[in-house]
């Protein structure tokens, strides 16, 4: 299919409806169809793959997904940009637009109602900076049948998803993301592409799903609760991070001699360890807490 080129498109629909950006959605719309075809080549889709999209704004995303997949359900915030999403693939009956948030939506739902004759499932989305974080941890840890996740982001995020024990970026979402999936940036995207222009430069990122987690922990919930308590202050020694945050009421020679038999020096941080030396930490914590009630 041809396409009108997308900088002229965003701006006819623009006009047309008397639309407006919203900055506290934090609504940048891409006039790129170069990074448009990296996104789409990076999902791997074809007719049996059905597609969630988050924040398809004035759908320039939307139609290629549409040209490549069985199925596409797009999640749209913006009560008022639904009409034209609606208008515009009213002749596509695989495409269905939804009004809600991204975070409240039950996702489960539309994946049973939407997607049941999919072989794949995949999440694309041109996530507003603000969110980027909560719906990538609701995605991952609510652990929908999920191939992929593709996502435009802001580069700094993108940096952090596939970062490495002790650089600047690691942190407890990369953690996490890698916990679940094997993350990678695809494209890097320059803030030129987008109307309005944003202040900094974005990245698009992919995100594989493990069929397992990278590691077994025995305590899922204790694992990211002492990831997150880990990260809090990083200047600070693991030692001292830990009994601050999370095990003040016992004795700090305790919570010591954990790190200790977890084989961790007590005078490392927490931006050193990786996830198998964390998923050792959470069991010998888990199994010392369980002695302890």
């Amino acid at each position: 299919m041809n396409h009108k080129p997308i900088s002229a498109r965003t701006r006819e629909l623009l006009n047309a409806y008397g639309l407006k950006l919203k900055k506290s959605l934090g609504q940048n719309f891409l006039t790129d169809s170069h990074v448009l075809n990296k996104i789409i080549r990076a999902a791997e889709l074809n007719k049996d793959s059905g597609v969630i999209e988050i924040g398809p704004g004035i759908g320039a995303l939307t139609e290629r997904l549409a040209e490549q997949a069985g199925k596409v359900v797009a999640v749209e915030l913006d009560q008022r940009l639904v009409p034209v999403l609606k208008e515009l693939f009213q002749h596509q009956p695989h495409v269905e637009i939804i009004h809600g948030d991204a975070l409240e939506v039950d996702l489960g739902a539309v994946i049973q109602e939407h997607m049941r004759d999919m072989k794949t499932l995949h999440v694309v989305a041109n996530l507003p900076y603000y969110v980027t974080s909560p719906i990538l941890i609701r995605l991952l840890t609510e652990r929908y049948p999920l191939t992929n996740i593709v996502i435009m982001i802001q580069k700094e995020v993108a940096d952090r998803l596939a970062a490495k024990p002790g650089t600047k970026d690691y942190s407890s979402l990369s953690v996490l993301v890698q916990y679940f999936a094997e993350a990678e940036e695809v494209a890097k995207v320059p803030s030129h592409v987008f109307v309005p222009r944003p202040q900094v430069d974005s990245a698009v990122a992919r995100l594989t799903l493990r069929e397992r987690p990278a590691v077994e922990v025995k305590n899922e919930e204790l694992f990211f609760k002492i990831v997150r308590a880990s990260f809090a202050q990083r200047r600070k020694t693991l030692l001292n991070t830990l009994h601050a945050t999370l095990f003040a009421r016992v004795n700090k020679q305790q919570v010591e001699a954990w790190l200790n038999e977890a084989g961790i020096d007590p005078k490392r941080r927490g931006e050193t360890l990786n996830l198998e030396e964390f998923a050792t930490l959470v069991d010998v914590i888990d199994q010392k807490l369980t002695t302890l009630s």
